[in-house]
């Protein structure tokens, strides 16, 4: 089957945004030194927008001759996604690190999800409140932290 021009750009669009807005992200942990930084952040999003646009793809295929459902593949990544999280996530000693970055990549998936499906509005305010979050909060953690160690 042909792909028109259209359906190439907007393919191409669509991976693109996942790749900036995936991207954004994970600059913030390369930045901090995370070992899921910039790279792991866009294939984690880039893998979940071609998941989704797969999904939806092999559901115009077959709608009229099967019952599909183009959500089980977006219920297979979140759980997939999930499992790569977990990964990220170290127990040592008294203390828990890596769930800031699992939490970043779990989140990107959602963003590639939100993009492949053209909820591109949805994706960038996400985008931005989470970066916020990583980078804004931090400062304030670290004030309330020096605020109350000094009691």
């Amino acid at each position: 089957m042909q792909e028109t021009l259209i359906e190439i750009l907007s393919i191409t669009f669509k991976v693109l945004l996942t790749m900036l807005l995936s991207g954004i992200i994970g600059i913030e942990r390369f930045i901090r030194h995370k070992e899921a930084g910039l790279r792991t952040h866009i294939l984690i999003g880039v893998g979940s927008a071609l998941l989704v646009l797969t999904s939806y793809h092999v559901f115009d295929i077959y709608k009229d001759m099967h019952i599909v459902d183009p959500t089980r593949i977006i219920a297979g990544i979140v759980t997939g996604v999930g499992f790569l999280c977990a990964g990220t996530i170290i127990r040592g000693g008294n203390g828990i690190t890596g769930l800031t970055t699992a939490a970043s990549m779990w989140i990107v998936a959602g963003i590639g999800m939100a993009v492949a499906a053209g909820q591109y509005l949805a994706a960038i305010i996400v985008t931005l409140a989470v970066f916020w979050t990583l980078i804004g909060l931090r400062s304030i953690e670290i004030k309330i932290s020096k605020y109350f160690d000094q009691k």
